[in-house]
């Protein structure tokens, strides 16, 4: 099994999990975000995880190509970035993330999204 499969197989579930909690339990989603937004060291946390897991996405699958394997690249480029900026800057998280849920469509656009992906990367991991 390639690294590219394997990835899509890992991260896909997740996504479509992630897309339908977002959908199924919008409210407690949104309540677990400003709890969230609301603990710098959460944050902080989270930026370790994050910039680690893309780290080890990056290290084991940077393939710039036009096919499917480089959402992963994306993915695992965003996680990275998304966690040097939260240690970096917790702060500024906060406030992103504060503004980002005042959009009253906000998780529901990012549910899709993450759906999305989920079901691209699912296909490819397991029905391709």
């Amino acid at each position: 099994m390639s690294n590219s499969v394997f990835l899509a197989r890992l991260i896909g579930p997740v996504l479509i999990a992630v897309a339908v909690g977002l959908f199924v339990n919008a409210q407690s989603y949104r309540m677990l975000a400003e709890e969230f937004l609301k603990s710098r060291a959460l944050i902080y946390l989270s930026g370790i995880l994050s910039m680690a897991a893309g780290l080890a996405v990056v290290n084991t699958h940077n393939r710039w190509a036009a096919d499917w394997p480089v959402i992963i690249t994306i993915l695992g480029w965003l996680a990275t970035f998304g966690g040097a900026v939260r240690i970096v800057c917790p702060q500024g998280t906060e406030k992103f993330g504060r503004k980002f849920l005042n959009h009253k469509h906000g998780l529901t656009v990012a549910g899709a999204i993450w759906g999305a992906v989920g079901v691209v990367l699912c296909f490819y991991g397991y029905f391709r």
